[in-house]
């Protein structure tokens, strides 16, 4: 075995070297004066000689206790340097990928909760519906509104989405029944399907042509809110405005045509700090299933 000193009072006889005062050294270690001395004394009876010559009003090191200073000090040194690295490989990046609107709307509050429990992560959030920057590991999650995991991704459902229309109070009172709509004004999302709504409404209609079209979700309910259609939104995405009685459903039809994903690129598996976020993620979004 080999015989070591307790690396506490090695630590004290170094600051009180390099410092020349056990008060200093004290006050760098965040100890009492009696406790540093108490430390330096345990360490000479250890080693069975003396490190300090103590004086009225200062310290100075013996013979000894130079030499031995000058083969202990490089090593703490070099604990220290590999003690900052591994804080600094503590510190992780995590790049996550989603649609605008779902981002604020839902994500960015987590993100900053799951920061708080883990301030070592680095989040790197970049908005996209598409799923290249996951596909080519350009980020390491991506959130996307899909019908089923794409090949080649490992994935996880967050949640189920009910997809119907809404708009403002006074239109919603000039509409009367589903084929109604057929002559407003359709605000057109590119993930969801008017025509697969007016089916679940027992109305035969086509994908319509023509009327404003957002990529972004929150900028098409900006819209709606201005008047200048109606729009065929998600759960999530529209609860705040229903809740404040901005925008109303002029109908109770309602579809599920889609759902919520966490997908994960390619090696991911080689990060575990990522998979634990992904996994947390997914235990908030069993806890969070939105309401309209």
């Amino acid at each position: 075995m080999r015989r070591l000193p307790p690396l506490a009072n090695l630590e004290a006889f170094d600051a009180a070297a390099r410092l020349g005062s056990f008060l200093a050294a004290a006050e760098s270690l965040a100890l009492t004066p009696s406790a540093v001395s108490h430390r330096i004394r345990a360490l000479e009876n250890a080693l069975g000689l003396r490190l300090f010559e103590r004086r009225h009003r200062s310290i100075a090191l013996t013979a000894a206790g130079a030499a031995y200073h000058a083969e202990v000090a490089p090593a703490i040194d070099a604990l220290a340097r590999a003690t900052e690295r591994i804080h600094a490989d503590g510190h992780r990046a995590l790049s996550v990928s989603v649609a605008p609107a779902f981002g604020r709307a839902w994500l960015v509050e987590r993100l900053a909760a799951y920061q708080t429990l883990h301030p070592q992560i680095e989040f790197a959030l970049s908005t996209s519906t598409r799923l290249d920057p996951v596909q080519r590991g350009e980020v390491d999650l991506a959130i996307r509104f899909i019908e089923a995991v794409p090949a080649g991704l490992d994935g996880w459902k967050l949640f189920d989405e009910a997809v119907f229309p809404v708009c403002r109070p006074a239109q919603a009172r000039e509409l009367q029944r589903a084929s109604d709509l057929l002559h407003a004004r359709l605000i057109r999302h590119p993930l969801l399907s008017w025509a697969a709504w007016f089916a679940a409404a027992g109305v035969q209609a086509a994908e319509p042509t023509e009327g404003p079209r957002f990529d972004d979700g929150a900028l098409m309910l900006d819209a709606c809110t201005a008047g200048q259609g109606i729009a065929l939104t998600t759960t999530t995405l529209a609860a705040p405005l229903l809740a404040s009685g901005q925008l109303v459903r002029p109908f109770a039809t309602e579809l599920a045509q889609g759902s919520y994903y966490l997908l994960a690129a390619p090696g991911v598996n080689d990060k575990p700090w990522v998979i634990a976020f992904a996994r947390w993620l997914c235990g908030a979004a069993q806890h969070s299933t939105p309401s309209a």
